[in-house]
């Protein structure tokens, strides 16, 4: 081993940071699959049905 601990160094600190990334999404709203898509599908509607009203008063006031 040429390069002395740095790579072992190197293994902890990126199992370190790959757990953490990994926490932060799994107990991100505690919902389970199809009721995260449900809501998902939701807030896109919502969004669309705004841009929609949006563009419809942008062409009314031309």
């Amino acid at each position: 081993m040429t390069r002395g601990n740095q790579r072992e160094l190197a293994r902890v600190k990126n199992a370190k940071k790959q757990a953490d990334l990994s926490k932060g999404k799994k107990g991100e709203d505690g919902l389970s699959a199809a009721a995260r898509k449900l809501r998902d599908a939701e807030i896109m509607q919502q969004k669309q049905k705004k841009a929609a009203d949006k563009g419809s008063n942008d062409t009314k006031s031309k």
